[in-house]
């Protein structure tokens, strides 16, 4: 509509970038009830910068260009240019993130300047005042832009071709303006007294599904509880161990197992030996708290054990070797070399020796020496399922392949596997106690899930199942053999720190039990805050869409943060997670998991693995984001200019609106 006026906004003039910046700096520290712990996506935006960029989109800029109060002097759009920004300064401050006087007066200044444009196109389609646009960011991902497009007040709508970024913003926006004010139907875990106030927002439905996940913990625990057995101080360990005298006669429970991957040695003379591949000996680097792993030779054979105290020079090294020798045999100080390992492990012969248990100790780490420690009471049994999927043949973000870990179920020890498919499959049956409860307990029931845009009891069950089910597939992240153990912390620090998956050569193994990083319950609990948090007010809805050939943008408000050329590999990462998810949620959402691996080909990232040359790949990337920026350019609502997210400093750019001249 070639003839539609649109007053300049406040992001074509100006914004207080030093306050967007800063709040934006401080929310990377911001971890509890924070979106992002809601489960693991990469490159999220900032929630501070989203709003501000959503909000600078829809508020006219005082200034009057384009028509709108021209009568204003320089001085008084100033002053008044400068109220909008007090609102900004207090918008992306995270203390205000669900302050409704704040956010009341952002969404005011919204409707007064929507009000104002619909003044100035009177009588044309698609200019109601009294009905904001809705919005749509077609490539979603982490899901901070729409959420806070909701949270300011919009109908939101978000697409994106990945299933994992996809059930991320159901879970955000989608599904808790569903079930506004429910009260809980859960049964109240044992132990506990039920609340008599009353669940306002999305307190409820966190509230069942803390229930739930409880009662799925419970019954793990009854299932596999017996693999994780603790450990008894004896008064022979103590002997040598002053700092275990406290503890004789107690059984203490598990934190994690600490591995040592091992390879055939190739010295001839220890070649029937599985030497270690230990990246350092060094348990605790605490100051008054040292421990580390001695190995004791003896013979052909050799054994792990813990010391406290300073340790020595060499320990921090392990049985490394440098650079060009990976590492050393532990006999003969024979160089280990890459080669040779990744020739050991693609024929099946790389393995693992338990070096330490961490224990838990009255809020404290002690260490024990794996002879002194059960690893499991009885033999394991084979795990019902696990990923057959090979990983990419990506050499840049996926290392294990190198060294013959070439599936993603082989990433995950038999404990680890046996752990994760029992809380996949205890999903299910939590969400049939769901729907059955919240029957009984009145809510009505259509019969329609969550796929067929259901309000009632059989949508709810589904509901809780989503949200169970983020809590098994995070849990993957920190229940796998690429957890390294962080002496500075004496904690395992899980497996995605960078977008990547690197080789880890000694991995803790979290007791899934053990009230800690890689319990069940803990990590539910983070997931649950969050939920708290989540907006209710306002409608959101969420399609598996391709952005270059989507037809939502349709006359909305366009916000968005595409793909960056080959920074991160998006849908191959997200098949780690996808696995499980899937396993838990395709009777629910069929169509979305209807592939065996996340959808690769038309996924908007220059990977030159996948198009044959560097050259092939940024092509195929240059001409498909031509096409998704045309396409939703030319269907975004001609009043507003299209935004995006920028990566450095978290600032701004944006294409022009439709309604005005646009460059190919």
């Amino acid at each position: 509509m070639s003839d539609i006026k649109a007053p300049k906004k406040l992001i074509e003039v100006a914004l207080p970038l030093d306050d967007i910046n800063a709040a934006a700096a401080r929310e990377k520290s911001i971890r509890h009830g924070h979106p992002s712990t809601l489960h693991l996506w990469w490159a999220r935006r900032p929630l501070a910068a989203a709003r501000a960029v959503i909000f600078a989109q829809m508020v006219n800029d005082p200034g009057g260009t384009r028509g709108w109060a021209t009568g204003k002097s320089k001085a008084q759009a100033a002053v008044e240019r400068e109220k909008l920004f007090d609102i900004i300064r207090d918008l992306v401050k995270w203390e205000n993130t669900n302050n409704e006087e704040v956010l009341n007066r952002a969404r005011e200044a919204i409707r007064k300047s929507w009000r104002e444009t619909c003044e100035m196109n009177k009588g044309k389609p698609g200019f109601d005042p009294e009905k904001l646009p809705a919005f749509h960011d077609p490539f979603a991902g982490g899901g901070a832009i729409p959420l806070e497009a909701q949270r300011l007040g919009l109908e939101s709508h978000a697409s994106d071709l990945n299933p994992v970024a996809v059930m991320i913003n159901k879970a955000m926006i989608e599904i808790p303006p569903r079930f506004a004010n429910c009260s809980p139907v859960g049964p109240v875990p044992q132990r506990e007294t039920a609340s008599t106030v009353s669940y306002k927002g999305a307190e409820g439905l966190a509230e069942d599904v803390r229930r739930y996940g409880i009662w799925m913990r419970e019954q793990a625990k009854e299932k596999i509880g017996k693999y994780y057995p603790p450990v008894e101080i004896t008064a022979e360990m103590a002997k040598d161990r002053p700092d275990l005298n406290l503890y004789v006669g107690k059984k203490l429970t598990v934190i994690a197992w600490i591995w040592a991957r091992t390879v055939k040695s190739p010295n001839p003379q220890f070649s029937h030996v599985d030497v270690p591949l230990a990246s350092t000996f060094i348990l605790s680097s605490k100051k008054g708290k040292e421990s580390y792993v001695q190995p004791v030779i003896e013979g052909d054979t050799y054994r792990f054990e813990v010391k406290v105290g300073t340790p020595p020079l060499n320990a921090e090294m392990g049985t490394t070797a440098g650079k060009r020798h990976a590492f050393k045999c532990l006999f003969s100080n024979v160089p280990v070399s890459y080669e040779h390992i990744r020739s050991e492990g693609k024929q099946g012969r790389m393995g693992a020796r338990l070096m330490a248990v961490v224990a838990d100790a009255s809020n404290s780490r002690i260490y024990i020496s794996p002879s002194h420690a059960i690893e499991t009471v009885d033999v394991l049994p084979m795990p019902s399922w696990e990923s057959e999927t090979f990983l990419p043949n990506n050499p840049r973000d996926f290392k294990t392949p190198k060294y013959g870990l070439n599936t993603f179920g082989d990433l995950f020890t038999n404990r680890q596997l046996v752990a994760l498919n029992t809380f996949s499959d205890l999903v299910q049956e939590a969400r049939i106690h769901a729907i059955n409860a919240a029957k009984k307990n009145g809510m009505p029931d259509d019969g329609h899930g969550l796929v067929d845009d259901g309000f009632g009891a059989t949508a709810y069950g589904d509901a809780i199942a989503v949200y169970l089910s983020f809590a098994v597939s995070k849990l993957s992240d920190s229940q796998n053999s690429l957890v390294s153990w962080k002496s500075s912390m004496d904690q395992a620090i899980h497996l995605f720190t960078k977008q990547a998956i690197p080789m880890v050569w000694d991995f803790a193994e979290p007791n899934v039990f053990g009230g800690g990083m890689g319990d069940y319950g803990v990590t539910l609990k983070n997931i649950c805050r969050v939920i708290t948090n989540l907006t209710v007010n306002i409608k959101g809805s969420v399609t598996q869409n391709d952005a270059q050939k989507q037809s939502i943008s349709q006359d909305k408000v366009v916000s968005t943060d595409p793909p960056y050329y080959d920074n991160i590999s998006y849908a191959d990462l997200s098949d780690f997670f996808y696995s499980w998810l899937r396993k838990s949620l395709r009777n629910i959402f069929p169509d979305i998991f209807a592939t065996i691996t996340v959808p690769k080909e038309d996924e908007l990232v220059a990977t030159p693995y996948r198009h044959g040359t560097k050259n092939k790949a940024e092509t195929f990337f240059l001409n498909g984001m031509t096409l998704a920026m045309h396409n939703l350019v030319e269907k975004a609502h001609p009043a507003f200019p299209v935004t995006r997210a920028c990566p450095k400093r978290f600032l701004s750019m944006f294409f022009p609106s439709p309604g005005l001249k646009i460059s190919a």
